[in-house]
């Protein structure tokens, strides 16, 4: 597995990643993400996004730019994290959850799978169940 990659997006950009040495996940030379953590091979994580230690991303999850996440905290395969979103420690995220932009899941909340959380909303401890579920 190269330890650099590259691609032509569609607006005709050269966007680069390199492999985290933890799961090989894709990560933007712009975005820091703990050793520690587990980036899974299938998962990007964009521009501007921090990930804490012992935090484990699963295959075919998206952070968009400027995502927060924090330590300890596990994100399920195929989830989105829109723009600006912050996860704080210890929170659990489903599979198949579609988490809007500028989004605050608090410290050890839990998502189950397929939640759909609207931009700009406060996911707190005890509203595990509050949220959608994608068609």
């Amino acid at each position: 597995m190269a330890a650099k990659v590259e691609f032509e997006d569609d607006n005709g950009q050269v966007v680069r990643y390199v492999r985290h040495v933890n799961g090989g996940g894709l990560v933007s030379p712009g975005a820091r993400v703990h050793e520690g953590a587990s980036v899974a091979s299938t998962t990007y994580v964009e521009a501007g996004a921090r990930v804490g230690a012992r935090t484990r991303i699963g295959e075919g999850s998206w952070l968009e730019h400027d995502v927060r996440v924090g330590e300890d905290v596990v994100i399920d395969r195929n989830v989105h994290l829109g723009p600006r979103t912050r996860v704080q420690n210890g929170a659990r995220i489903g599979p198949g959850a579609r988490i809007g932009a500028d989004v605050v899941i608090t410290h050890g909340a839990r998502l189950l799978a397929d939640a759909i959380v609207p931009d700009g909303t406060v996911v707190r401890r005890s509203a595990r169940s509050d949220f959608g579920v994608a068609a």
